[in-house]
């Protein structure tokens, strides 16, 4: 008999955001609107604060989510590189979910100066919101690259994230606390491989373009994402780094499963580029525990803040990574996920 598929579930008994002020930078990406159609359908918020950039996907955004239907959602047209407007939007809010980043490998390399003001610069600008503004928890959305970084983008998140640990040391007396989820590719997103390859099919290719055969990523569902994120945010005491126990799966087997009769052509591994993702490296091991549905990096000076996650510690050579993961989704399960996400 087959086993079936490994299914992330992650369990949000304990969040109450009823009542409650959301702040959430990068509010307009793919990640931004299945969090609020999550918060709205499941919760009756004081506030839902929608803040980035783009005036466009604002305007988009409020079409599908409409002030008069959902009177507690605020479009704040604003960039986290502006800290006195982070600081204005911020106020009198409970809760910051931090997606806001440029993501795009090859174009990270290229635009390295703006990466940098985005990714770091602006994370560091949220904590001083945040701190200003007494802020309750704050979790930064982070990325496998972050881990053992071998690209731009990654080194970037990797310093936004220690950003975040290290301001609950910076907090002092102020009861704001600060926690990191770090996790896989997102399926479906704007900008992943999933739309890209069915663009290419839609387009009647003859061949679907595969980076190396032996790459290995780990996947997670938007719904997915967003559970993990707000369960997260319950249990964080300050300093976390939260990695999901996630499936992986071969990119040929994607390619396959998505397009069984078309071949793939190898082009290569793009600039900045991994064979395979890490998220928890062997250096992390040593502060890490599983909590079962998730693996938790505690920080280093757990001890100043008097109290910590609990869960069962992983072994001193322990490595969470893509290619070694127990966890593997084959073609027919990607198919049925697939097609259960609409994509």
């Amino acid at each position: 008999m087959s086993q079936a598929p490994f299914e992330p579930n992650f369990e949000l008994t304990n969040l109450d955001l009823n009542d409650k002020s959301i702040f959430v930078t990068g509010g307009t990406g793919s990640f931004g609107q299945a969090l609020t159609q999550f918060i709205l359908a499941n919760f009756k918020p004081r506030k839902l604060i929608v803040y980035s950039r783009d005036e466009l996907k604002q305007y988009e955004m409020e079409q599908r989510f409409p002030v008069s239907a959902h009177p507690c959602i605020r479009f704040f047209i604003g960039d986290v590189r502006d800290l006195s407007r982070l600081e204005m939007a911020t106020r009198e809010v409970d809760y910051v979910i931090h997606t806001a980043a440029l993501k795009h490998v090859p174009i990270a390399e290229y635009n390295p100066f703006e990466c940098v003001a985005t990714n770091i610069i602006g994370s560091e600008n949220v904590v001083r919101a945040c701190l200003t503004n007494g802020i309750k928890r704050a979790v930064m959305l982070s990325t496998d690259k972050a881990a053992s970084p071998t690209n731009l983008y990654g080194a970037t998140k990797l310093a936004a994230e220690r950003i975040f640990v290290a301001a609950n040391a910076l907090a002092g007396a102020r009861p704001t606390r600060f926690s990191v989820a770090r996790y896989g590719n997102v399926l479906g997103s704007r900008g992943s491989v999933v739309p890209y390859f069915r663009r290419l099919i839609n387009e009647g290719a003859d061949q679907l373009p595969i980076t190396d055969p032996r790459m290995t990523r780990f996947w997670i569902t938007l719904p997915q994402g967003v559970r993990f994120v707000l369960s997260s945010l319950s249990m964080m005491v300050g300093g976390e780094v939260f990695v999901p126990k996630l499936p992986s799966m071969n990119i040929v087997d994607l390619a396959q499963a998505m397009a069984p009769h078309i071949p793939t052509k190898t082009i290569g591994i793009r600039p900045g580029e991994k064979l395979h993702e890490t998220m928890v490296t062997i250096d992390e091991a040593r502060d890490t525990v599983d909590l079962g549905d998730r693996f938790v990096i505690r920080p280093s000076f757990q001890a100043e803040l008097g109290h910590q996650v609990a869960g069962s510690p992983v072994a001193e050579d322990f490595v969470y990574s893509s290619d070694t993961n127990p966890h593997v989704l084959d073609r027919t399960a990607m198919q049925a996920l697939l097609v259960r996400e609409g994509l």
